[in-house]
């Protein structure tokens, strides 16, 4: 968070932490804390709206209570300090993915591509500053993402954020996930190998992230503006004709996709209280504008449309308890009725699931076992019964 955001959110992302975890989305992409320290049966399902989400029958195996869902499931990542929010490439042959890699004076993420079959990565990206938010247009033939390599002070961000890490871990000290929303972050177009790079919103003067195309690809939707007002827009695949979508001032808005039919996008959104993510719906023309949960107690974010347009995969946690960490986990939900139903159940964090092009596997970031850095896994899915 980003999808970006809180943990990535979508966004650094969500989408999309920096120390003792990961900056999640689309990413966080929030000015927004979460005490995540690590990246962080008969399910019965609920509405929604004031509910919280259901858990597993008393007793039973977290690996027998994701066997339901997700098969075959296997770590893909594996040469990155941390490693997350990934998404598919059309054919499904690749996937692109932020990551911090080790021993290059960088702390930030960068972009990477990567073939699922031989394992080969190559940075796409700049590999000076922060990224997120790679996406693969549906032509497979051009990539996009988001980066602030072009601020002149780019590399003393780096070296300071090093610097702070080593007091911190001198001193025990666990830093709180934030997310900056870096006004030097823009949007960029590359080849699929990182080549012909160019600006697709160089007039930005605020944060400007969080893209993704729309089925066609003749469209992206994005987030921009400063931290605590960040709003929703969509912009044409070359950069020209931006229009604003939500138009709820002083929260963050972010972490969209289209639907897979391109009538809609989903959202999370801090409208009701400061960084306690809710998700939402809307019409691409910014019309029909709908909450799909209202728990304050939870956080939601990093929605993803199934191929139906009509159910989405995300992520969850329950913050009652703010002497708790909280533990992020996959949902599903049936955004017609507000059924959810509980996907994982493992000690570590899963955030940012995505869907393969065919809707067979999915994709997301986690630390599995609680104790591992976070890295990219990868499953065979059956989706739940409604």
């Amino acid at each position: 968070m980003n999808r970006r955001h809180r943990a990535g959110l979508r966004g650094e992302g969500a989408g999309r932490v920096r120390s003792g975890g990961p900056q999640v989305q689309r990413t966080l992409g929030l000015a927004m804390v979460l005490a995540l320290g690590g990246l962080l049966a008969g399910l019965a399902g609920h509405r929604a709206e004031g509910q919280a989400p259901p858990k597993s029958a008393a007793g039973e195996d977290w690996g027998q209570a994701e066997a339901r869902y997700l098969r075959n499931i296997r770590q893909v990542t594996f040469d990155y300090v941390r490693a997350g929010e990934g998404y598919f490439s059309p054919d499904g042959s690749k996937i692109i993915f932020q990551a911090e890699e080790k021993g290059t004076g960088n702390p930030f993420y960068q972009i990477f591509v990567q073939d699922l079959a031989t394992g080969r990565a190559i940075r796409v990206s700049p590999g000076v500053g922060k990224c997120t938010c790679g996406y693969f247009r549906p032509d497979g033939k051009k990539i996009i993402f988001a980066s602030s390599h072009s601020d002149p002070d780019a590399r003393k961000h780096q070296v300071a954020e090093l610097q702070r890490r080593l007091e911190e871990q001198n001193k025990g000290i666990r830093r709180r996930y934030s997310w900056d929303f870096d006004p030097h972050m823009k949007i960029y177009e590359a080849n699929v190998d990182g080549s012909e790079l160019r600006c697709l919103t160089p007039q930005a003067k605020v944060y400007t992230a969080e893209g993704s195309y729309s089925p066609d690809g003749r469209q992206i939707v994005y987030a921009a503006g400063k931290a605590g007002d960040v709003q929703i827009y969509i912009m044409n695949a070359d950069g020209s004709g931006a229009r604003q979508i939500t138009h709820t001032p002083n929260c963050y808005n972010g972490g969209p996709f289209f639907s897979p039919d391109g009538k809609k996008i989903i959202f999370r959104a801090d409208r009701q209280e400061k960084d306690r993510l809710q998700l939402y719906v809307i019409n691409v023309d910014g019309t029909g504008e709908k909450p799909l949960t209202r728990n304050n107690t939870w956080v939601y974010w990093a929605p993803f449309w199934y191929k139906d347009s009509k159910h989405i995969i995300f992520t969850a946690a329950d913050h009652a308890n703010e002497f708790v960490r909280p533990n992020y986990d996959l949902y599903w939900m049936n955004i017609e009725t507000g059924k959810m139903t509980r996907i994982t159940y493992a000690p570590g964090q899963d955030v940012l699931p995505v869907f393969s092009p065919d809707y067979q596997k999915v994709l997301w970031t986690s630390s599995r076992d609680g104790r591992s850095s976070p890295q990219l896994y990868l499953a065979d899915f059956t989706p739940p019964e409604d």
